[in-house]
């Protein structure tokens, strides 16, 4: 998906001097002047230095993955002074370490990386950046701050927080005390679900409420499928469901639409585009999706860039890009879904 990205302009004072009466028994007050703000950057999509940005990724074996790679090439395009050189996608985490290798051989100028697992990845990344290349770490963190140079990623912590709080609130107008509430989690072993889990549990707690029963259905339709039937058997009254993804959530809906279920309320997450028009059909139990948009990729491309070229970012006064930038998660819903449509990735 494309990304436009909003230059901001400054609005920078100069120095000001205070005009005083004086007689000539009154000494003129001395000026009082602002400290000197730097002047406002040049774009920095004009050309610059010529850079080799490598990329690895997951294999895209769902939506939001195959959005990660297909942004972070569109983006590369948009510039004449980058290369994009991207390795085979694959789940396999050898596989990976061997690809981000030949990157690293390769001599790149900046590497962008969303690793199957921070963890087991972190060594190469270190690899990279002690060989002097700048690794933006893009999604699954990983744990070795000298592993990256920059890391971007959704907030999921609050995807979680937002999800609690909509329902949280949906359930508080209906009256509801003693609510059922399930969620299903994408892999549960990684530290962003853990995340995404603490957050919701968290908001929800600001209600008196809390997770009835949840399970992980591993970022795949079939097994989203396959946990909800099993949910949805198991608890006959349901008050409210947060699926923590999109893709996955094709998958759940479907089993909810044969089960012929809708006494709950659903939110979703990630702000896939068959999400989106669930919502805005204003007929499904689906009411909400909390954002963890894939134009992640988009920017981690172009902070790979400005890192290689000893750039910052234009509307900040630093010269340096940061060292982490975390975006925020929205809520999506029917009253602002049509702002987000051309946001959404295809499940």
């Amino acid at each position: 998906m494309s990304e436009n990205v909003a230059r901001r302009g400054f609005l920078v004072g100069g120095a000001v001097l205070l005009a005083t009466g004086c007689t000539s028994n009154e000494p003129a007050a001395a000026p009082s002047s602002a400290a000197p703000a730097p002047a406002p950057a040049a774009s920095n999509d004009q050309p610059g230095q010529k850079v080799v940005i490598g990329f690895s990724a997951p294999a895209a074996d769902h939506g939001w993955i195959a959005a990660i790679a297909k942004n972070a090439e569109a983006t590369a395009k948009q510039y004449s002074d980058v290369e994009f050189k991207p390795v085979e996608p694959t789940n396999d985490i050898n596989q990976q370490i061997s690809a981000v290798e030949s990157l690293i051989a390769a001599k790149v100028g900046a590497l962008v990386i969303l690793p199957n697992d921070g963890q087991q990845l972190n060594q190469v990344a270190l690899q990279a950046t002690q060989a002097g290349i700048p690794v933006v770490n893009l999604d699954r963190v990983f744990p070795d701050k000298l592993a990256y140079r920059t890391w971007i990623g959704g907030d999921n912590y609050g995807m979680g927080v937002a999800a609690g709080h909509f329902i949280g609130r949906k359930l508080k107008e209906k009256g509801v005390s003693d609510p059922v509430i399930v969620e299903i989690q994408g892999i549960a072993t990684l530290p962003l679900t853990q995340d995404r889990s603490k957050g919701f549990a968290d908001a929800l707690k600001t209600y008196g409420f809390s997770v009835t029963a949840k399970q992980d259905a591993k970022f795949t339709v079939e097994t989203g499928n396959q946990v909800a039937t099993s949910l949805l058997q198991a608890h006959k009254k349901i008050d409210a469901l947060w699926n923590h993804d999109d893709d996955q959530g094709v998958g759940v809906l479907a089993a909810i639409k044969e089960a012929g279920r809708n006494e709950f309320v659903m939110v979703g997450g990630a702000g896939s585009l068959n999400a989106m028009k669930e919502i805005q059909s204003g007929s499904s139990v689906l009411q909400a999706t909390v954002t963890y948009s894939p134009t992640m990729a988009s920017s981690a491309v172009r902070l790979a860039r400005l890192i290689a070229q000893g750039k910052g970012m234009s509307d900040l006064v630093e010269n340096q890009v940061p060292q982490s930038i975390t975006l925020a998660s929205e809520t999506i819903t029917k009253e602002n879904v049509e702002k987000y449509l051309p946001l959404g990735f295809e499940s």
